[in-house]
């Protein structure tokens, strides 16, 4: 039997048995453009500046969540018939699903206003990316039924309704097939947590796949993924992975305070050029493109990675313009934003100290629009009431009731508090005025917080 094998630091051996058609249609689209694209993203943006390690790509993350799918699908299939088709386009999906993502995630979107899942879906069905042409030639229908699984819609349905003049017809329900994709335990949480835990030496965020995989089934009434009862255990130890990933990880000071510079840079740069006063790049540059939120085609979102944009900020760094080169800088050499924590103060407290600390900066001609930022990262890490287009996790007890997940254990509830943090970042030779400003309110309960 023919194989392709990926070595994978998660996963160990990932294969691919070209013999088939399935199997190889995963393998010809590691190798399309846009796909290895993602080679060029690291998945978790700064976070290297914190960890040293946390240079792993969405490239194998991606490749890593497919694994994770193709795993779930196989413990299924000891007790449940599942469909070769549906199979297919469910894989293709994980694959697929960053896609869109840009140069530093979340950060870049957030100022570019460009949509990751919209420009995911556009890339699936742009009749001119590799991607598209792939799946199509697999069979025509896949392109349509990867975005749908996507969007959470099955392709059929959703162009009945779009014809039909009955516009209150409900989409289908949800399939395992959906959970896989997006869900509370989809194959994409599933991955990212153990490789981030792996990749940046935490050890925060390690639980036990095997055992939840093993705990996986369908409940035949609803479609639906469920837990078996002996992997209450196992969702729990995920669920509590999740929640100090969060804490000591993607909520970390130093990945944040570094995030907020590359926040702050790009606002800036896009100011820069809406007053057509940025001379790097050039007007039909991805980069210049995409600050402003233009349409961008596929092969022009294909050059749109964090090289492009590191290039950019090494030209700024020596640039004229003494806001965007302070940061370029201060992101080049990790001289980054230092932090004022206001996490223990209430919000009329902490909107005080934010508002004395950029007054400060102001008034000792400072510019606090770029010398300082108010961060306030929030998760829920499990949450109960979920929309019913997801719904909480299932578990299938021994007489074959399904019980909510919140009402076996009591992690739900504590985990369905929200995680948050307050805090100011602020350049270091502003952090003592800062500081000063905002010392009258670091106080809660007659003690002082910071």
């Amino acid at each position: 039997m023919s194989e392709k094998i990926i070595r994978d630091p998660v996963h160990d051996v990932i294969a691919f048995r070209t013999s088939s058609p399935g199997e190889l249609l995963l393998f010809k689209l590691l190798g399309a453009a846009e796909f290895q694209r993602l080679r060029r993203i690291r998945q978790l943006g700064m976070a290297h500046l914190a960890y040293p390690g946390a240079d792993h790509s969405r490239y194998g993350h991606s490749l890593g969540a497919m694994e994770t799918a193709r795993r779930i699908l196989d413990c299924l299939r000891r007790d449940h018939s599942i469909d070769g088709a549906g199979e297919t386009a469910c894989l293709a999906a994980v694959l697929l699903h960053d896609l869109g993502h840009g140069p530093f995630s979340h950060v870049f979107e957030s100022v570019s206003g460009i949509d990751h899942e919209q420009i995911t879906l556009q890339i699936i069905q742009d009749t001119d990316a590799e991607v598209h042409r792939l799946l199509a030639e697999h069979d025509p229908k896949l392109p349509g039924e990867v975005a749908a699984l996507l969007k959470g819609v099955e392709e059929g349905e959703r162009s009945a309704v779009k014809g039909s003049s009955d516009v209150s017809r409900a989409p289908p329900p949800r399939t395992f097939f959906h959970d896989i994709v997006s869900s509370q335990l989809d194959a994409d949480r599933l991955d990212y947590l153990l490789r981030d835990n792996l990749m940046t030496g935490s050890r925060y965020g390690d639980y036990d796949l095997n055992w939840l995989l093993h705990a996986l089934t369908i409940d035949h009434a609803s479609g639906r993924l469920a837990i078996l009862w002996k992997g209450v255990s196992a969702v729990e130890a995920y669920l509590q992975s999740r929640y100090h990933m969060y804490r000591n990880v993607y909520f970390h000071k130093v990945v944040r305070s570094a995030e907020a510079m590359v926040k702050l840079a790009l606002q800036r740069a896009k100011r820069l050029a809406v007053q057509d006063r940025l001379s790097w790049p050039p007007r039909e540059h991805v980069v210049f493109k995409a600050l402003l939120g233009q349409r961008l085609s596929t092969g022009e979102f294909t050059d749109l990675d964090d090289i492009s944009l590191m290039h950019c900020f090494k030209v700024w760094s020596t640039g004229d313009d003494t806001a965007l080169a302070s940061l370029c800088r201060g992101l080049l050499y990790r001289k980054l934003f230092k932090t004022i924590d206001l996490t223990l103060l209430d919000d009329e407290s902490a909107n005080a100290a934010v508002a004395a600390a950029r007054a400060a900066i102001e008034a000792a001609s400072g510019d606090a629009r770029y010398d300082m930022i108010y961060d306030q990262p929030a998760d829920t890490p499990y949450q109960t009431g979920f929309p019913s287009d997801t719904g909480e996790l299932l578990v299938r007890a021994a007489n074959g009731r399904l019980i909510p997940f919140a009402t076996l254990s009591p992690l739900p509830a504590a985990l369905n508090q929200q995680l948050m943090f307050r805090r100011i970042h602020v350049a270091e030779h502003w952090k003592q005025t800062a500081m000063e400003a905002a010392a009258p309110f670091l106080v809660q309960g007659g003690e002082r917080v910071y």
